[in-house]
């Protein structure tokens, strides 16, 4: 089959490719870059603007005029590459806002698709109307907005989040369930808020090549290394100022016997370098399953501490912090779990050695393209 994938979110869509073709079908992947991740597809969107004079510009303009810049510029890209976006057997976008236009022109040009595609579906694996009304509405135990709601930062630092309530992402949300053949979501942050949809057609995991992340012995030393990777614009949204308490804390205790690396905002080529001698790898707080990161550094064999509640744990039959370490959103807790795991060095080892199982075991990317094209040819 002809099979489209619009956007990219780290190397999702670009990993699930491999796996599609391996099983015979021919695959384009549209990639808009992903931020300062730099991730790039076989058709690539340009985003201008993005620093400096031109971006202050792009903000007097839409401020005055109410005109997007770099909405127009992706605009006239799309049209110059519009035979991509037609006669495919399958869409898949993976979000609500996959070129990162404004409302209005975003559903122009997945108007244009859902007209010239019979079979369109969406990936629930980011921010999204129904994933962000669900935190909104204080549903979960904790959430991406907890933060929001405790006072962290300002208004700017949630604006990602909650643009998808406001009229005009509401009117988007509204025009793509409208026009869609389904919805698979990528983890268990997604699945939940979709429990009871019509149009859901459940959970497959995040695709991890396997072929390309080497399995990476822990060396036992009396130093534990310790990864921080911080993206600024996320910084609340992933709770690293969690993090950062807690390892405050550590170092007071235990500055003889760990060393702890912090980044900011750094590509992904040098993110996933960047902590291959890590024993540790702090990812994410306010989650209940693990994002992509998470799933690659548990493949390199790292004890990352991410999302594992209850929920992930009854869903695989696991036992709580043996594949990974659940994040809970309180600094002493998180320091907690860091010194048993100081003080228990052999528990490194063995969580190591099982998270890499449980990638091998669910989230091997041929398996998992197996099951999105199971899931998509179930309904058309």
């Amino acid at each position: 089959m002809k099979i489209l994938l619009v956007g990219e979110y780290n190397s999702s869509h670009k990993t699930l490719k491999k796996g599609l073709v391996t099983l015979g079908h021919e695959v384009t992947v549209v990639s808009m870059g992903d931020g300062f991740k730099k991730r790039s597809g076989d058709v690539n969107f340009r985003l201008p603007f993005g620093s400096g004079f031109p971006n202050f510009m792009k903000r007097v303009i839409y401020k005055v005029f109410k005109v997007d810049l770099v909405s127009q510029s992706v605009r006239r890209q799309f049209y110059k590459k519009k035979e991509v976006f037609q006669n495919n057997d399958i869409v898949q976008l993976i979000s609500e806002n996959p070129f990162y236009c404004v409302p209005k022109i975003e559903e122009e040009l997945l108007d244009f698709i859902f007209r010239h595609n019979t079979n369109v579906f969406l990936l629930s694996c980011g921010t999204d109307h129904i994933s962000v009304s669900y935190s909104y509405a204080r549903k979960a135990r904790y959430s991406i907005l907890t933060p929001y709601f405790q006072n962290k930062g300002n208004k700017k630092d949630y604006a990602a989040i909650t643009k998808y309530l406001s009229p005009g992402y509401t009117k988007l949300h509204n025009f793509i369930y409208k026009n869609l053949s389904g919805i698979i979501a990528s983890d268990l942050d997604y699945h939940i808020p979709l429990q009871g949809n019509k149009k859901y057609l459940g959970m497959v995991p995040n695709p991890i090549d396997l072929k390309e992340i080497d399995y990476i012995s822990l060396p036992n030393t009396d130093t534990i290394v310790i990864f921080h990777g911080i993206n600024t614009e996320n910084y609340f949204k992933k709770g690293n100022y969690l993090f950062e308490e807690a390892l405050a804390l550590i170092e007071k205790q235990y500055q003889a016997r760990v060393k702890i690396i912090t980044v900011r905002s750094v590509p992904y080529d040098e993110y996933i370098k960047a902590y291959d001698q890590a024993h540790i790898l702090l990812d994410q707080v306010f989650a209940y399953d693990q994002g992509f990161n998470a799933l690659e550094g548990m493949a390199k064999g790292k004890v990352v501490f991410t999302g594992a509640e209850q929920e992930w744990l009854d869903y695989y039959g696991l036992e709580a912090d043996t594949v990974a370490i659940n994040a809970l959103p309180e600094a002493e807790k998180i320091a907690e779990k860091l010194a048993m795991l100081i003080e228990q060095p052999e528990k490194i080892q063995l969580i190591s050695k099982n998270a890499r199982q449980f990638i091998e075991e669910h989230h091997d990317h041929l398996s998992v393209a197996k099951q999105y094209f199971e899931k998509w040819t179930s309904v058309i």
